[in-house]
This record gives C-alpha cells, structure tokens and sequence, in this order.
C-alpha cells in the first residue's frame, strides 16, 4: 500500500514538472524564449557544404558561424545562447529538402538560414509553410524562392538576405549601357538553372529597354566543360559584352576558352562568379575586362564592412567573399528578429523578420519589402589580373 501511495504521488509531482518545464520552454522549436533569459536558440544550417558549389555554402557557413561567436560572446540573444546545427545539403535539390526535413522535426530548429543556390533553397518552401519554420536563405537570388510564380503570392516562411534577380539584371543592363558603352550584347546562360535563367531575362529585358539589342543567345548546363562550338557563333555575332549569368565552375571555363579563340569583349555575370576557385579556372590575366554584381565587396571604405572583413580575416586567415558576408548577415537577421520577437518561437521570428527595418548588416542597410525581399545597394566588382577590385555601388 505505501509503495501504490509512493507511485501516485510521484507520477503527480512529475506531472507537475512536466507542465511547469513547458511553461518554462515556450512554444518556440528554438528550447526557450528570450524572457526567461535562460537555455538556447538552435538555428540549422542548410548548406552545400560539397558537391558542386561547395565554396558557396562553405563561405556561408562561415559567415554564419562567425556571426553566432559574436553574439553569444556578447551575451547571446536576449540571454539567448544559439546554437547551430549545421548540415549539408550536397548541394543537391533532393538533399536539401532531407536536410530541412531533419532540422524542422527532429533537430527542432527555430530557424534555417540556407541554402545558398536557389534550386536548394527552393526545395524547402514547402516544408517551411507545413512546418512554419522560417527560412533566410543568404544568397539565393531567384525570384520564384519568395514569390510563388503561378499565384504572385508572397511564400510566406521564405525570406532572404541577399537582393534578387531583376535588380542584378538590370544594373548589369545599366553598367554595360552606361560605363561600358556597350550597343550589343549577346548572352550565355546555363538553362539548368533557375538562378541563371532568371538573371538572363531581367537583364535581356532591362539592356533592350535601355536602347541596346541581344545579337546572339546561347545555352549550356551544369556539367559541361567545352564551350567552344557555342563561342565560336558569339564570336561571328562580334557582340559588344558577352552577359555569362551562371556558377564559377562553368563560367571560369567559359572565360578561359573564350580568351584562348581571340573573344576579348568585356564579359560580365552574377553574384555567382564570386569564388577563388573562378581564378584558378579562368587564369588571371584571361580574366581581365570582366565584371561581376555582387553584394558587397571588401574593399568598400565603409566602416560596418571594415569591422566585419577584419573580424572575418582573424579567425579563417582570408578575405570573406560575397557568401561568407551574406551567411553572416543572415544570422544577424534572425538574431535581430529573435530580439525584437522577444521569443525564440518560430512563428514569432518570422513575424519579426516582415518587419524588419533600417537594419545595418555588413552588406549595408536593409528594409525587408512586403515580398520578403532586402532593399539594399549592390557592388560592381572588376577583375585585375585575378584580383577583385572594388569599381563602383549601385544604390537601389
């Protein structure tokens, strides 16, 4: 009989702990709130970290990892410790939504910043809405990872640190037109690609438009690595910019085979162009007269990119490129929303990251627009000799 007594009474009193823990924890997936100023924030990490654009999702990660040692250094997130759970996507789209399915439901994330193609990022926008789980993915610039495409609706748990296709596009049109003085164009896109389909058409539309014409339009896909055929007719249509929207692993063969059949016209791309590895491909010299639009560049004077290039060079020993600022700025993101939340819920952040406003990031200041998507200058970067040189800043 004491030993029935004994039982009731502890399955009582563990009942108890139970409900009062729950109180404690909240409802966020994050294990806490902010306003018991105790316990952990985890954020997944959603990045190609190897397979094809591994120097991506790698630089990102860093950049992410960077941010998170900042901030728990300073005290966390409204007492707040973050905690990453990192996984690789492969970069591949299949895996990338494996990996999000492990971080929404098993690993219980509050947030994933990731992934760093579009087509990765895009295999979690269903997953977000059933899970509601929001996602920033820090450099996935296709239109279609905010907006569904058929609906026009805003994809309501996706968000984004880096700016979007049509404005890449179109100030690629503006600084071709503009500082290069360009009339013809002809454009190489990878047609395997969501990323580069979309920054061949926002430019297409913004260069004829602007009074120039596209004289020639030729395709390849992922994996290819002889481009002569394809070269040989831009060459015979004598273009005055060759516009290459793609990723460094074709693009620096590209160059390399375009410079070797005598094409010397200025040739130009995307964010995606943002890698060591682009040097190593192309050559050095082969590279000279060519530009790409990125995010940010760590030549630019101003202070807030300054502290974070320094900040970035101490602990990986190398300037951070385009992806490791963005995976940076992403946490900052989430950390700023988690603040302003007040809470590590889920539901909660995402409310926060809508209203983001005037927010100064590494990559400069940034309002989050009702699609989702960062209001923020770009940079126009130009290589000499394999180096990236700062050339210029394109304000929205």
């Amino acid at each position: 009989m004491k030993a029935r007594w004994l039982c009731r009474g502890n399955w009582l009193a563990l009942m108890l702990v139970f409900v009062l823990a729950l109180t404690a924890c909240g409802t966020g997936g994050g294990g806490g709130t902010a306003s018991n100023g105790k316990g952990e924030v985890k954020i997944g990490l959603n990045l190609e970290l190897s397979g094809n654009v591994a120097s991506y999702g790698t630089s990102a990660a860093n950049g992410a990892e960077l941010a998170a040692e900042e901030i728990n250094n300073a005290g966390g997130v409204n007492g707040l410790t973050i905690k990453i759970v990192k996984q690789d996507n492969r970069s591949d789209n299949s895996e990338s939504a494996n990996v999000a399915v492990r971080l929404m439901t098993q690993d219980k994330v509050s947030a994933i910043i990731g992934a760093a193609t579009s087509g990765n990022t895009k295999a979690m926008i269903q997953l977000s809405e059933e899970n509601k789980i929001p996602v920033v993915s820090p450099t996935a610039t296709a239109d279609s990872v905010t907006v569904d495409e058929k609906t026009g609706k805003v994809n309501e748990y996706m968000f984004r640190a880096c700016f979007i296709d049509p404005f890449q596009g179109k100030v690629a049109a503006q600084f071709a037109l503009g500082e290069l003085g360009a009339k013809t164009a002809a454009v190489y896109t990878d047609t395997s690609s969501d990323y580069a389909k979309g920054l061949a058409a926002s430019f297409k539309k913004a260069f004829t438009e602007g009074g120039g014409k596209i004289v020639q339009e030729e395709s390849y896909v992922q994996g290819d690595k002889e481009f002569r055929s394809t070269l040989t007719r831009i060459k015979g249509a004598n273009p005055d910019f060759i516009y290459v929207p793609g990723y460094y692993e074709e693009v620096g063969l590209i160059i390399k085979q375009a410079r070797e059949m005598d094409i010397q016209a200025p040739m130009m791309g995307g964010d995606g162009w943002d890698s060591p590895k682009l040097v190593e491909l192309a050559g050095k010299t082969n590279l000279n007269n060519t530009f790409f639009t990125n995010h940010y560049s760590s030549q630019d004077p101003d202070p807030q990119v300054q502290k974070f290039v320094k900040a970035y060079k101490d602990k990986y020993g190398s300037d951070p490129d385009g992806f490791a600022a963005l995976g940076y700025d992403a946490m900052y993101l989430i950390a700023d929303a988690i603040k302003r939340a007040g809470s590590s819920d889920p539901v909660k952040i995402h409310d926060a990251l809508a209203q983001t406003k005037d927010l100064q990031l590494a990559t400069g200041k940034i309002s989050i627009d009702e699609y989702h998507n960062p209001v923020k200058s770009a940079a126009i970067i130009e290589f000499k000799d394999g180096e990236q040189t700062f050339r210029t800043k394109i304000n929205p």
